[in-house]
């Protein structure tokens, strides 16, 4: 054999090991990695060749699945009134990652998770019956908040106080999650909805942390009564009108020129949303008093998982005495989301006590066996004491009765809540978020809520809290309390 055969011979050689090398490496290191790619169509097949388990509200399936024809896809997902649950939903799609309930339980709902694993499956490698997921919706509510939202831009939470069961989850615009399933449609479906300006896709409620402007005064409120501050809500405070935010010459106005401002009780500053009263307080609390408060009620939790994963709401750090004022009523840096303030309300109306919010109530599998009760699992934390609580629950009620919640009012329920319109954009250029959250009791009912509306027909004169989100809260509390 010459040289140039035997060198041939020898690189060839070389060239077959470094293939059995790569292929072992293939196989026993990165197989389950690509496996488990998104854009590995076998999984997709795999998902889709039986029937889905189902999403649950008040016992009845709001999902389903469709035999699909021509294609090795065998199923489709379905919803019914899709718009209406997507935010509690999101969806499960042949072309897209699934998201919220259908992405975090899709091993439940598509039968992998080896909790619902029988011997005679794990025998025969076959895939198990999927299980279902049960959530805490109340359909009245649900459905209260989502008409009453009706065209305008934005969002809503129900709570209940005593549980930390959600009760509703709505956010506007909507879209309907069947337009995504289809691998053949979902395409053309995606980029309408992603090139939609006003964002179908953002869940609002629980995605969208905006300045929630006077409603962060329940906030401040707590703090200054929990520090000492001030003994009582009915206690006059120090606080001059006009004020001068500190260190600077910019006087803080309120939204009221004729309201009764100066050195106004907590009970009257929030009945007539008072900003000199809240911008002072905080200044005299600090930051790190208020924050402390503030975090105590879940601003600055970055896991805030009901099991979809909340955006986190803020209460900022590193800020000058000004703007600590500013944040007095929910503005500079401030955000939340409606779950946020929902809770806020929802920890006041059960005495200071939060219980951890949760959508979920149990996980099955295909024959209703509980694999988790989440409702067991609720976690309850003291945010301010009783007394603080019955205190606010008290100024709230007046806010409703005789302040600026009046369009909240529920003949035969106690109601109390509070009001915000914050500023949006640069200089307020943009139109005012409109904010209100509340409770409501009615003998042994209790539910505590928050409306976002960011954009409505409105004039940019009429927006606020009591005129926009005040009457969308009282639909969710009255079907609440009804149901």
């Amino acid at each position: 054999m010459n040289k140039t055969i035997r060198r041939a011979s020898v690189f060839t050689l070389l060239m077959v090991l470094a293939l059995l090398v790569r292929a072992t490496w293939v196989q026993f290191y990165e197989g389950q990695a690509l496996a488990d790619d998104t854009d590995n169509r076998r999984n997709a097949i795999e998902t889709y060749a039986a029937p889905l388990g189902n999403i649950i509200v008040a016992g009845e399936a709001i999902t389903g699945s469709q035999r699909t024809k021509g294609s090795d896809l065998a199923y489709r997902r379905t919803y019914t009134d899709g718009e209406l649950y997507a935010a509690v939903t999101g969806y499960a799609s042949q072309a897209y990652a699934p998201t919220q309930l259908e992405g975090i339980y899709q091993d439940v709902l598509n039968g992998t998770d080896t909790r619902l694993r029988t011997v005679l499956d794990t025998v025969t490698d076959k895939r198990a019956e999927p299980g279902n997921v049960i959530t805490t919706i109340d359909p009245e509510v649900q459905r209260a908040a989502y008409d009453a939202l009706g065209d305008k831009k934005g969002a809503a939470v129900a709570l209940d106080p005593a549980t930390g069961r959600i009760l509703a989850v709505a956010s506007t615009p909507s879209y309907d999650p069947s337009s995504l399933t289809d691998a053949n449609t979902a395409g053309a479906a995606w980029k309408k909805l992603t090139e939609d300006p006003d964002k179908p896709l953002t869940n609002r409620a629980l995605r969208q942390p905006v300045a929630p402007g006077s409603t962060f005064k329940l906030v401040v409120a707590a703090a200054a009564l929990e520090d000492g501050l001030y003994s009582s809500v009915d206690e006059r405070t120090d606080s001059p009108d006009p004020y001068t935010l500190p260190g600077t010459v910019t006087v803080l106005e309120n939204e009221n020129k004729s309201a009764p401002c100066e050195n106004a009780t907590i009970r009257v500053a929030l009945q007539y949303s008072c900003n000199n009263v809240f911008a002072n307080m905080a200044h005299d609390l600090g930051q790190d008093k208020v924050r402390a408060t503030a975090e105590k009620f879940g601003f600055n939790d970055a896991e805030q998982d009901v099991p979809v994963r909340a955006y986190t709401s803020v209460y900022p750090s590193g800020i000058d005495e000004a703007q600590t004022a500013l944040t007095g009523i929910g503005q500079f840096d401030v955000t939340a989301t409606p779950l946020q303030m929902a809770m806020v309300s929802a920890a006041i109306a059960n005495g200071g006590k939060l219980v951890s919010p949760h959508m979920v109530s149990q996980v099955t599998d295909g024959g209703g066996d509980v694999l988790q009760d989440y409702g067991s699992d609720a976690d309850s934390e003291e945010i301010v004491s009783a007394s603080t609580a019955e205190q606010l629950r008290s100024a709230m009620e007046t806010v409703v009765s005789e302040g600026t919640g009046s369009n909240a009012q529920i003949s035969g329920a106690t109601v109390g809540g509070k009001t915000g319109t914050a500023q949006h954009g640069e200089n307020n250029s943009e139109i005012p978020y409109a904010w209100f959250t509340s409770y409501a009791t009615d003998g042994d009912r209790q539910v505590a809520v928050a409306v976002l509306v960011e954009q409505s027909d409105a004039a940019r004169s009429e927006v606020s809290g009591n005129g926009l989100a005040a009457p969308v809260a009282k639909a969710m509390m009255r079907a609440a309390l009804e149901d």
